[in-house]
């Protein structure tokens, strides 16, 4: 079978530096974009990008939680005797 492109570090360690880079460039653009805030702290240099990856990680923590919380164990889909 042949392998995935993913499967080699040195092609994920490209796409980690190409996310990175259009990270980087999507604040800078912040620099050429007239802001017109509806709230002070929308001011801020780089806040979406900083709420974007917060709400995110947020969504993420939650996720995890509700697994923990509706977690089955293994054998709930085996029935008791039924065949």
């Amino acid at each position: 079978m042949k392998p995935h492109w993913l499967d080699e570090p040195r092609n994920v360690k490209r796409l980690w530096r190409l996310f990175l880079a259009v990270l980087a460039a999507t604040v800078l653009a912040e620099l050429a974009v007239a802001l017109h805030p509806h709230f002070e702290v929308e001011a801020l240099f780089g806040f979406h990008a900083w709420y974007g990856f917060l709400a995110c990680a947020a969504m993420i923590l939650v996720a995890k939680g509700l697994g923990l919380l509706l977690k089955r164990p293994d054998t709930y889909y085996e029935g008791d005797g039924d065949e």
